[in-house]
């Protein structure tokens, strides 16, 4: 065996200088005080990181990035943007604009709060950060009008609300983050169940090194992440690791743009690094999809991020992630002079085109009354094509996944199906906490897949008929709809401020108030956006862009 190279070190991800505009968010709290050997120590106080936290989970939940913003717009400006794009894009920005409001959070599903920090050596605190930071998630939380997600486990198989959204997801690690040791640096996330669904790792190897198996790989895997998670998407894929675990938490860091300062080459010291080449290359193949921002076109993403870690000769671990158009990260920073957090943007209406509803249609938007019998409204539905664009007024029923759980034990027990999902369409939702003076709080659609199980049995007992919800359904769903004659309608993902401000007028419980936002729900709904996916004839959007783009390989 040859002699060992001489030792180096470099971190596994090098970030680069940090540009990021802050604000000052205190001045107080934090100290300097003198220490041993004329070291001089950062001192902060446990309620700095509860104020810090609090801040930065309002300030992601009502306010985003200017960039994601610009590319929003840019779509928008953009000639080859299918007309569907620019529709949802338009949707997103005034969503946007409302959520800066600061009353109703710009999605639905306020996610899991997600804190990772880097405390230099030269800080010091009393120990209980991460108690500390969680006590900010709870007072976000429960200050605001956001929803409670995290369910706590009583047994292996009965789970409650935990009412506060707390657990938080919280690391701390000790190191001098960009070489401060009297620095304290962080990032906050809060990632939605339907985003966070879309994390993939792969175990793959070596044959997996070349370029057309490589796009070949990425073309079949991009596809499956489908329309759920709300594009466009910020994706992020990491090639190689250390371990699997460590590929998936890169493209977690790498979908919320935080090493975007990584270098763009490797070397002997075996770092990570960003493939700027392949990162352009994907997000060119994306464009070939046709998915484009979930009803068809081209923006199935804003951009990607590749980037590639060392690994172990017999593993190759792929991951990928996405942040969806609820795009909520922010980093933040304290240091002597003080309490620091990512400035984000307050004023979004600035982003908003000049332009009317008719300027982003080629066809007639069918307005749909759901007021009729749910015979005539099928009858409609049936007249018009899949992607066809509709808007809906009149009442849904709202129930998600454990009322249809409810609801399946019922009839397997020889029960009738209610008499609510036979009469009306279906909306698959959970609403946040509804503001005083507004009739709902945010109150977008929940991913459709997760009830795709219950579609067969349901309309085979007259309910379920048309179904509203956001991204794409099994193959099983589309054969139950063409059997039965049933639809099943997407909604845009993302707008859910908008929504409850603009399109929803009423809302009342129907059955299983216990269960919270789980609840069944009536609501009254005014020219609510939807398209046709699934036809009764078997038609599915979705069905027409799974076809491979891909025919030649890597230039």
């Amino acid at each position: 065996m040859s002699s060992a190279a001489a030792f180096s070190h470099a971190p596994l991800l090098p970030l680069g200088e940090d540009l990021t505009e802050y604000r000052l968010v205190s001045d107080e709290g934090v100290d300097v005080v003198n220490g041993p050997g004329g070291r001089r120590f950062l001192t902060v106080e446990p309620a700095v990181l509860t104020q810090l936290t609090a801040e930065a989970m309002h300030d992601i939940a009502h306010y985003l990035r200017p960039a994601h913003l610009t590319q929003l717009r840019s779509i928008i400006d953009d000639p080859a943007a299918s007309p569907n794009d620019r529709f949802v894009a338009t949707d997103l920005l005034r969503n946007a604009n409302i959520a800066a409001g600061g009353v109703l959070p710009m999605c639905q599903d306020t996610g899991t709060a997600i804190v990772m920090g880097k405390r230099g050596r030269h800080v010091l605190t009393d120990g209980l950060d991460e108690e500390a930071i969680a006590r900010g998630v709870y007072e976000a939380y429960t200050r605001l009008n956001l929803r409670y997600s995290q369910l706590a486990p009583i047994t292996m198989w009965d789970e409650r609300n935990t009412g506060t959204n707390l657990p938080a997801q919280i690391e701390l690690y000790a190191e001098d983050p960009g070489g401060h040791p009297d620095a304290y640096k962080f990032l906050f996330m809060a990632k939605g169940g339907g985003s966070a669904n879309k994390s993939f790792l792969y175990q793959e190897t070596k044959a997996l090194l070349n370029p057309t198996r490589m796009m070949q790989f990425l073309e079949e895997k991009l596809r499956l992440i489908g329309t759920a998670a709300c594009p466009p998407y910020h994706l992020a894929v990491v090639i190689g690791g250390t371990s699997g675990e460590h590929a998936l938490k890169t493209a977690k860091l790498a979908s919320a743009k935080y090493l975007d300062t990584l270098p763009t080459s490797g070397s002997m010291l075996a770092h990570g690094f960003r493939d700027v080449e392949l990162e352009a290359e994907v997000l060119e193949l994306t464009r070939q999809f046709g998915i484009g921002a979930q009803f068809g076109g081209r923006y199935f993403c804003h951009d990607v991020r590749v980037v590639r870690l060392p690994r172990h000769g017999a593993s190759c671990p792929v991951a990928i992630a996405v942040s969806c158009s609820a795009d909520r990260q922010a980093v933040a920073k304290i240091t002597p002079s003080g309490v620091w957090l990512e400035k984000l943007e307050t004023d979004p209406a600035r982003f908003l085109p000049d332009v009317t509803d008719e300027t982003l249609e080629t066809d007639a938007v069918v307005k749909i009354d759901l007021n009729r019998p749910m015979d005539e409204i099928r009858a409609e539905l049936s007249r018009y094509p899949v992607k066809t664009r509709l808007s809906l007024t009149g009442p849904l029923v709202v129930a998600r996944d454990i009322a249809h759980a409810k609801i399946a034990e019922l009839l397997d027990n020889g029960g009738q199906m209610p008499q609510y999902l036979r009469d009306h369409a279906v909306y698959y939702a959970g609403p946040a906490k509804t503001p005083e003076g507004y009739a709902s709080g945010s109150f977008g659609p929940t991913t459709a897949g997760r009830m795709d199980a219950y579609v067969e049995k349901f309309q085979a007992a007259g309910g379920s008929m048309v179904m509203l919800a956001k991204g794409n359904r099994s193959r099983g769903v589309t054969e139950a709809c063409h059997r039965h004659g049933g639809f099943y309608l997407g909604s845009i993902g993302g707008p859910a401020a908008r929504l409850a401000q603009d399109c929803i007028r009423h809302v009342e419980v129907l059955e299983y108030p216990e269960l919270g936002m789980e609840a069944v729900w009536k609501i009254e709904v005014e020219d609510f956006p939807a398209f046709i996916v699934v036809d009764d004839k078997g038609n599915d959007f979705f069905a027409e862009v799974t076809k491979p783009v891909l025919t030649v390989g890597r230039r």
